[in-house]
C-alpha cells in the first residue's frame, strides 16, 4: 500500500478571501482581437460585424467559423442540489458554476459561461435553456436534483442539436468505469462474469449502472440498492421509472445480503453504508468504489482492516484512486466541440473511459508525480486512475471522444488528420510543444546519442530513460555503475542495455585517450598532464565533453547540480567555439500565440558591437530552425537616438554591422522594449522602422539586462521558458538550470541532439 498523503484543508476564511480578493469571483472576459484603434472597433463591431452576421444567416454552421460558439460551453444549474449541501437556490449555486467554468478553461481551454436559472419547474427550465441554446457549442448541466435532472437532460437532448451533458451523472460514471476497467484487469475478472452491487439510486448511481451495462455487464449481474434496500422486480415502495429499469429478479432484500459474494461494490450514497463485516463477506480481491463525499461509505483503512486484498477507490484526493469528474468533462467536451458533435452518446462515453484507463497503464512522467508530493505513480491497485494534473489527458481523451463521435455518425465536422489534431491539442495547454514538435519529429527520423554527465542523479536517470523511450536515440549515463544501478533499483526502473549505458570515467578504457586529448588543448594554458588526468577521471563534465569532442557521443547535457559558469568552463576544455561564431545563451519565452527569443542570457557580460551583431545573426538562424521568421530588435533605453547617448553607441554600431553584412532577416534598433513589442506604437512613432511586425528576437545590451528580463518575463507573464540554449560551440552541449525537472533535461537533450543533425 502506498503512503497516504494528508488532506489539503482550507478554512472558511481562506475560501471566502479567495473569492472576494481583487476582482470578485473567478471569471472575467478577455477580448481575443485588438480593440485599440477606431479601425479595430469598426472591424469588430459596426460596420464590420454585419458581414459575419449575413454569412451566418445564409449558413448557420458559419457560426462556428466567425464566433466563439465552437469553443463555448454553458454551465447551467438551478441550484436544487448544490454539492452535498442540498437545495440552496440558483444564486447560491453561482460560485460552483463559476468554478466549473474555470476548470473547463484550465484543463481543456474551453470557454465556459455560467447560467443560473431561477426555477424548479422542469418545463420552464427546459424552455429557458432551449431558447438560449444557439449561443453555445455545448451544455453542461450541474447540481440539479433527481429525478428532475433525468427529465431535463432527456428533453434537452431531444430538442437541441448540440451536446447536453449532466456531469453529476455521466462524469462520475465515466471515471468510475475507467477505474473499473483497470480493477477488473488487475484482478483477472471478466466484466460479463462479474457480480456488482451499487448502493444509491440517484443520478450518479443510475448513470453508473447504465454505462456499466453499455460496456457489457449483464443486467442480472448488477443489483441496485437504495435506502429501502434492494431494487427488485415487483417492488413498489420508493420506485420510479429510472429505478424500475434496473430492477432484477432476486430473493435478496438488503444491502448486507446483496454484497455477500459480490465482486464489486460501488457506493454513491452515504458515510458508513458499507461495514467491515460486509467487506469480509465479499468475493476474493473485492473491488470497492466508495464514492460518497466528503466521507466515503467505508474508508480505505477500514476496508483493508477487513480485507487486505481489497482494491479501493474513493472520491477524495487524499487517498489513491480518486474518482474525480475533472478527469472527464473538460476533455469530453473538448473532443465533442472539435468535431461539432450533435450529442455525447454512449460510444463517446465508453471511449473516454477506455482512454482514461489506458493512460493509467502508461509510465507516469516525473513532473506529474512532483505535483502530488513526489509520490511515485505506477499502474497497480493504488493507481487505477490517472491524477487530474496529468497533462497527457488533454490529448488522450479528446482524441478518443472525437474518433468515437465520428465512428458513431454524430460528428458534423470530422477530423481529417488525427496527427495534426493531436498536435493542436498539445498546443492548447503546452504551447512549447508547438515549437518543439518539429525538432522531436526530426529526431525520431535521425536518432542521436546523448551523454548525460550527471548520471547518478535521479532526474538525470529518468530523463535518459525518457529520452530513449521517446525514440530520440541512445543515452550514456556518466557515473559509478553500482551507484547508478542501485539508484535505478530504488526508483523501480530498469536499464535498457541497448539504449541506455553507463560509463564510469575512472574505469573507462577511453580515459587515456581523453586525457591526451585535453592535455593537447590545455598544455599551453598552464595544465600539467596529471592535472588533465585527474580532470578526466574525476570531473564528469570534462569526461563527457571529451567524449563529445572525440565523436563518441553526438551531444551532451549537464548543469543539474553545478553552476552554469563551472559547467561551461569544463565543456570549453574539450569543445571549441565554432570559428567565426559567438558562444551565447538564447532564452525562448513562449506564450499562447507568441514566442519571444532573448539573447544573450548566459555568457557575454557586455558584448561589443561586433559580438552583438553576431549574436543577432545566430539567434535569427535558431528562430528559423524553430519555425519562426525572425524580426530582430536590438534593445536600448534609447529609441533611434532619442536620447542620444554614448551607452547606446554599441547598439547603433551593431545595427550598422548587420546592414553592412546584408543580413537576410528583418532587424532594426536601437529601440526600447515597448516599441519593439508593440507594432502599432512602433509604426505610429517610428514609421521608418524596418520591422514589418512586432519583434520576436530581442538582442539585449548586456548579460544583466538579458538574464533579468528573461526571468522576470517568465514569472510575471506566465510564460513558458525554453532553455536558455547554449549556442556557438563546435559540438552541441546544453547546460540546464540547477534543479531542472526531468522534462527540462529531456528537452535540453533533444535540442542538443537536434543541433548535431545539421552539424553532421
Amino acid at each position: 500500500m502506498s503512503e497516504q498523503q494528508p488532506a489539503s484543508r482550507v478554512t472558511d476564511e481562506e475560501a471566502l478571501d479567495l473569492h472576494a480578493h481583487g476582482r470578485p469571483g473567478k471569471l472575467e472576459i478577455n477580448a481575443t482581437k485588438p480593440l485599440t484603434t477606431s479601425r479595430d472597433l469598426s472591424l469588430a463591431y459596426s460596420p464590420g460585424v454585419a458581414v459575419p452576421c449575413l454569412k451566418i444567416a445564409e449558413d448557420p454552421s458559419d457560426a462556428y467559423k466567425y464566433t466563439a460558439k465552437g469553443n463555448m460551453v454553458a454551465v447551467i444549474s438551478n441550484g436544487t442540489a448544490v454539492l452535498g449541501l442540498g437545495n440552496l437556490g440558483a444564486l447560491a449555486s453561482k460560485p460552483v458554476m463559476e468554478g466549473k467554468a474555470v476548470l473547463f478553461k484550465r484543463f481543456a481551454d474551453i470557454d465556459g459561461i455560467d447560467i443560473e436559472v431561477d426555477t424548479e419547474d422542469t418545463d420552464e427550465f427546459v424552455n429557458c435553456v432551449r431558447f438560449l441554446g444557439k449561443s453555445w457549442g455545448g451544455i453542461n448541466l450541474e447540481d440539479i436534483k433527481a429525478p428532475d435532472c433525468f427529465i431535463i437532460e432527456q428533453r434537452l437532448r431531444e430538442v437541441m442539436d448540440i451536446p447536453v451533458f449532466h456531469d453529476d451523472q455521466h462524469g462520475t460514471a465515466i471515471i468510475a468505469a475507467a477505474g473499473l476497467i483497470n480493477a477488473l484487469e488487475i484482478t483477472g475478472r471478466d466484466i460479463k462474469e462479474t457480480r456488482m452491487v451499487i448502493n444509491g439510486a440517484g443520478a450518479a448511481a443510475i448513470a453508473c449502472v447504465e454505462l456499466f451495462k453499455a460496456m457489457g455487464m449483464p443486467h442480472d449481474k448488477v443489483i441496485l440498492c437504495d435506502t429501502k434496500g434492494v431494487i427488485y422486480t415487483g417492488r413498489e415502495a420508493g420506485m420510479n421509472q429510472w429505478k424500475s429499469a434496473h430492477a432484477v429478479d432476486t430473493e435478496l432484500r438488503t444491502l448486507e445480503e446483496a454484497v455477500e459474494g459480490a465482486d464489486v461494490f460501488v457506493g454513491v450514497s452515504v458515510k458508513g453504508a458499507l461495514t467491515k463485516d460486509m467487506v469480509k463477506a465479499m468475493a476474493p480481491q473485492p473491488i470497492i468504489f466508495a464514492l460518497a463525499n466528503p466521507d466515503p461509505e467505508i474508508t480505505p483503512e477500514e476496508a483493508r482492516e477487513a480485507r487486505a486484498d481489497a482494491i479501493i477507490a474513493t472520491g477524495r484526493s487524499d487517498y489513491p484512486n480518486q474518482v474525480n469528474n475533472v478527469l472527464g468533462f473538460p476533455y469530453i467536451f473538448r473532443g465533442a466541440l472539435d468535431v461539432q458533435a450533435r450529442e455525447i452518446n454512449d460510444q463517446m462515453k465508453i471511449a473516454a473511459a477506455k482512454a482514461i484507463a489506458d493512460l493509467a497503464r502508461e509510465d507516469v512522467p516525473e513532473e506529474v508525480g512532483a505535483a502530488y508530493s513526489g509520490r511515485r505513480l505506477q499502474f497497480g491497485p493504488d493507481y487505477l486512475i490517472p491524477v487530474p494534473f496529468d497533462n497527457r489527458l488533454i490529448v488522450k481523451i479528446p482524441e478518443a471522444v472525437a474518433q468515437a463521435a465520428m465512428d458513431s455518425g454524430v460528428a458534423a465536422k470530422p477530423i481529417e488528420n488525427m496527427w495534426h489534431y493531436r498536435q493542436e491539442l498539445k498546443n492548447r495547454l503546452d504551447p512549447t510543444a508547438g515549437s518543439l514538435q518539429r525538432i522531436f519529429a526530426k529526431l525520431k527520423d535521425n536518432p542521436r546519442t546523448v551523454v548525460f554527465a550527471e548520471g547518478e542523479e535521479e532526474q538525470t536517470i529518468r530523463a535518459a530513460i525518457d529520452y530513449t523511450h521517446a525514440g530520440y536515440g541512445k543515452a550514456i549515463l556518466i557515473g559509478r555503475e553500482d551507484r547508478v544501478r542501485n539508484k535505478m533499483k530504488a526508483m523501480g526502473v530498469s536499464l535498457d542495455g541497448e539504449l541506455v549505458t553507463i560509463a564510469n570515467a575512472a574505469l573507462s578504457h577511453d580515459n587515456d585517450r581523453y586525457t591526451q586529448f585535453i592535455y593537447r588543448r590545455q598544455q599551453r594554458r598552464g595544465a600539467l598532464y596529471r592535472d588533465c588526468q585527474r580532470m578526466v577521471n574525476q570531473n564528469r563534465n570534462a569526461f563527457a565533453a571529451a567524449m563529445l569532442a572525440n565523436g563518441d557521443a553526438d551531444a551532451m547535457v549537464t548543469g543539474l547540480t553545478r553552476a552554469f559558469a563551472v559547467c561551461l568552463d569544463d565543456i570549453r576544455r574539450a569543445v571549441s567555439p565554432v570559428p567565426g561564431q559567438t558562444t551565447f545563451g538564447l532564452s525562448v519565452m513562449v506564450r499562447r500565440n507568441r514566442t519571444i527569443f532573448i539573447a544573450d542570457t548566459l555568457v557575454n557580460e557586455t558584448p561589443d558591437a561586433e559580438t552583438l551583431a553576431q549574436i543577432a545573426i545566430q539567434s535569427a538562424q535558431k528562430a528559423r530552425d524553430l519555425g519562426h521568421e525572425p524580426r530582430v530588435a536590438l534593445l536600448s533605453f534609447s529609441n533611434f537616438g532619442q536620447p542620444l547617448h554614448e551607452r547606446a553607441d554599441r547598439i547603433r554600431n551593431a545595427v550598422a554591422i548587420l546592414g553592412e553584412r546584408e543580413a537576410d532577416f528583418e532587424f532594426d534598433g536601437e529601440m526600447s522594449a515597448d516599441v519593439a513589442l508593440d507594432y502599432d506604437l512602433m509604426k505610429r512613432l517610428y514609421p521608418f522602422c524596418n520591422l514589418t511586425g512586432p519583434a520576436n528576437i530581442l538582442i539585449m545590451p548586456g548579460l544583466h539586462t538579458a538574464n533579468i528580463s528573461a526571468k522576470l518575463l517568465q514569472k510575471m507573464s506566465a510564460s513558458t521558458l525554453l532553455g536558455p540554449l547554449l549556442l556557438g560551440l563546435e559540438k552541441p552541449a546544453q547546460v540546464v538550470q540547477m534543479g531542472a525537472t526531468v522534462p527540462d533535461i529531456v528537452n535540453a537533450a533533444a535540442l542538443a541532439a537536434f543541433q548535431s543533425i545539421d552539424a553532421k
